[in-house]
């Protein structure tokens, strides 16, 4: 239990919820960062169909999880897995990280992160890292826990290039 909310695994029933922290999220947080046609373009339902087909079957090596309010209803989740770039900054990935803005800044991000590296190591990860958008002010967040910056990539994305930084845990099994 964290202090306003619950952490746990998610399932195919959070999906729908998982879909609106998602959508809300990247409009509030990417806003003036990724371009406008992409972030209107996303829908809750696109998001909710995406979800459930993953929930529904995760596969070996990853897991999913959600953060809960204390009516227990989702304002969080975050996914992680093996390492997705070659070569890998790390053997294990955070793939996404969110929290619905009226819930940040209340442990919950803190408790996702912790329980993803956790789940991380019972996977066998030594290191574990995640890619952040470099104007995304959470970025912050990600160096106060304790990552690392350890690399930075241009990524093509909807028709324009971003700047990511990778920041990078040790010593996870430890």
């Amino acid at each position: 239990m964290i202090g306003q909310g619950a952490v746990r695994p998610a399932g195919p029933d959070d999906a729908e919820a998982i879909a609106r922290v998602h959508v809300e999220t990247w409009r509030a947080t990417y806003a003036g960062l990724v371009p406008d046609h992409y972030l209107l373009g996303m829908s809750v339902q696109g998001q909710a169909l995406r979800w459930k087909k993953l929930l529904r079957r995760v596969p070996k090596g990853q897991g999913v999880l959600v953060a809960t309010n204390p009516a227990g209803e989702v304002v969080g989740f975050g996914s992680w897995g093996v390492a997705r770039n070659k070569p890998p900054p790390a053997s294990g990935e955070i793939q996404t990280l969110y929290v619905a803005s009226d819930w940040q800044g209340q442990g919950l991000g803190r408790a996702l992160l912790r329980s993803l590296l956790a789940g991380l190591a019972r996977e066998g990860h030594g290191d574990a890292y995640l890619w952040v958008l470099a104007e995304n002010p959470s970025r912050f967040f990600y160096e106060r826990l304790g990552g690392q910056r350890v690399a930075e990539q241009v990524e093509p994305f909807a028709g324009t290039k971003l700047l990511e930084y990778a920041y990078r845990w040790d010593g996870l099994r430890g």
